[in-house]
């Protein structure tokens, strides 16, 4: 692996107040804003019972500003509590007065989860180091700390301050899902083989074209099946779909995938049907059929064949972000359809992200997989061969601590 970093057992955290970062973002049902799915709290909850005896400050984003998931922590707190069977105390606060009090007053074993850390203007930055030390979220909460336990996988790849900014200030390790993926990557690593076939869907369109360069870059996409809105970007940049998509920064994004396209045709598989919502239920047409992309639900049945077959002939094949609204029983069947492809593949399977581990549980065939993560763009970065800013900070934790306790 060639990654040096502390863990929980090279630290005395036993009776000291620990910041656990962790990453339960979770999905948001769009109709009645319950929380879809537990896999990330359920990952967060094997860190803080390995914490029996320590002040735990769970903290986590969740959603982005404007989205409607972009809600607050409250529910996570009870679901948590849930699984580990204590009491997580909830406090409608991040890194003001309340939250100093509590984190402060709480006793050994007891588990405090702070708000939405994305509440505030500076966890929603990226930053270097030593400016992440110096901004009001770290500064605030470094006097009420006195160790960090960075478990958010998933969030890896993003420089913000609670992921960069206390290595270098107080006594910092990996917590269990860090570690767990990192293990389990380093092993994928060493069997994989090509063909290498990347499958991907979802609506985070800047995501995923950055995901297409990083991984084309390091050899690992031979073949790019594309669904969900950045498969309708790149159905309207091949001229094969009317009117807009409905997504900020879309003529940047159609002119990117142009290029891609352009630059190797054969690389980039596009759905030949899409289903839509007519009178009747679901209705699958050709994309040029299509009135308004966003009618467009799920990929046809034409697209499910004919990705299986790229998904079953694979050396290796990675999955990220759903092809459909599967949250709907009649828009599922692209990521069903699928995912069982990935099940009966021969090759190595790897699923990233929340939507698709959920996915999975429901069709009952999450053992059937190699590996997954509930990690999205994070995973992405990391098979490219990019650095990312989390694991930075755990080495350069390391390197001050290690011969140190909390």
């Amino acid at each position: 692996m060639g990654i040096k970093m502390l863990t929980i057992e090279d630290l005395d955290l036993e009776g000291k107040r620990v910041f656990l970062r962790v990453d339960i973002n979770t999905p948001i049902h769009p109709e009645t804003g319950a929380l879809m799915e537990r896999a990330r709290l359920e990952e967060a909850a094997m860190t803080v019972k390995d914490l029996p005896n320590s002040k735990v400050v769970v903290a986590s984003h969740q959603g982005r500003v404007g989205r409607p998931d972009y809600t607050s922590l409250e529910a996570h707190a009870k679901v948590l509590g849930d699984i580990i069977e204590k009491e997580v105390r909830f406090v409608p606060d991040v890194f003001g007065p309340e939250a100093l009090s509590l984190i402060d007053s709480l006793p050994d074993g007891g588990v405090l989860m702070l708000d939405n850390l994305r509440f505030t203007a500076e966890e929603n930055q990226e930053y270097k180091p030593a400016d992440a030390e110096k901004t009001h979220l770290v500064s605030r909460l470094k006097g009420h700390v006195d160790a960090c336990v960075l478990d958010a996988f998933s969030t890896s790849h993003r420089a913000s301050p609670t992921i960069v900014g206390f290595a270098g200030l107080v006594p910092t390790c990996a917590g269990r899902t860090v570690g767990r993926e990192l293990r389990m990557l380093d092993r994928i690593e060493s069997v994989e083989k090509g063909p290498y076939v990347t499958v991907l869907g979802g609506a985070k369109v800047n995501d995923r074209l950055e995901a297409i360069d990083a991984l084309i870059a390091n050899g690992r996409a031979d073949r790019v099946l594309l669904s969900g809105v950045v498969g309708l970007v790149f159905l309207k940049a091949a001229g094969k779909l009317r009117g807009d998509i409905g997504v900020d920064g879309e003529q940047k994004f159609v002119i990117r995938a142009r290029q891609l396209m352009d630059e190797d045709p054969e690389r980039f598989v596009l759905p030949l049907d899409v289903a839509t919502r007519g009178e009747g239920g679901r209705k699958e047409v050709e994309p040029w059929q299509v009135g308004s992309a966003a009618q467009v639900l799920d990929i046809g049945s034409k697209s499910i064949d004919r990705y299986s077959h790229y998904i079953k002939g694979a050396g290796t094949v990675f999955m990220s972000g759903p092809p459909g609204a599967f949250e709907w029983e009649e828009f599922s069947l692209g990521t069903e359809g699928l995912l069982r492809a990935m099940a009966s593949s021969l090759g190595t399977t790897i699923i990233s992200g929340g939507h698709l581990s959920t996915a999975l549980v429901k069709y009952g065939i999450h053992d059937q997989i190699d590996h997954i993560s509930t990690a999205g763009g994070a995973l992405v970065q990391y098979l490219a061969g990019k650095r990312l800013p989390l694991i930075d900070a755990l080495e350069r934790a390391a390197e001050k601590w290690g011969r140190s306790k909390a």
